[in-house]
């Protein structure tokens, strides 16, 4: 698993980013930080197949991410990145248990209850999304990305609805994955001790990617 993103500028109404380069090799966690609104949201959908940039590239494996049939993409979405939204997107008919169980349907892969138990939602699976907390709600969103055994996680936000000490749980548990999983993490956050948790930490200002 390797992420490359290429000389990536991106605007909406107003210029977001220039010019932004990096290397993710296998095993490595990026932090970007950031003011609201200066992007950092942004750069991460670019990243994560989502949205295609104004100018540059993102190459996943060796190959150019935007230049992928409709397909292609929705193959690497499926088996090959995991998302963590600020907002869960937990599907409120189902029990938190058959919304972790969609990512054993899609994959094939069986569910670890050693991943629940760590992430303490073991009591709550079968309790629908409205009736848990928003943290438990966040934990049962990690719990389903976790489960597809991803090779590059992409969170926004992951710990902003856990508690001080469940979300050192929580980041121990995605910086693990990744160095047992041979992965990448790319993590947005507003938290600059977690940011410096991580291999590399940048913060998002002026339109460029400057190194924490």
């Amino acid at each position: 698993m390797h992420l490359s993103v290429k000389n990536l500028s991106h605007s909406f109404d107003y210029p977001l980013f220039h010019d932004i380069s990096f290397e993710l090799p296998p095993k490595t966690s990026i932090a970007v930080t950031g003011v609201s609104g200066s992007g950092k949201s942004t750069l991460l959908h670019i990243c994560s197949t989502l949205l295609k940039p104004n100018d540059g590239e993102v190459f996943f494996e060796g190959k150019s991410l935007y230049k992928l049939s409709a397909s292609e993409l929705i193959n690497i979405r499926r088996n090959d990145v995991g998302i963590i939204f600020q907002s869960h997107f937990l599907f409120k008919g189902f029990s938190a248990f058959e919304n972790i169980e969609l990512s054993s349907v899609l994959t094939g892969l069986p569910l670890e209850n050693e991943l629940l138990e760590k992430l303490g939602i073991s009591h709550i699976l079968k309790q629908k999304p409205g009736d848990i907390s928003g943290g438990q709600q966040q934990r049962v969103s990690i719990a389903r990305v976790l489960s597809k055994r991803p090779k590059i996680i992409f969170a926004d936000e992951p710990t902003g609805n856990l508690d001080a000490a469940t979300a050192t749980e929580v980041t121990e548990l995605l910086f693990n994955y990744i160095k047992n999983n041979n992965a990448i993490l790319f993590l947005v956050t507003h938290d600059l001790n977690l940011a410096k948790c991580c291999d590399v930490a940048y913060k998002l200002e002026n339109l460029a990617l400057k190194r924490l």
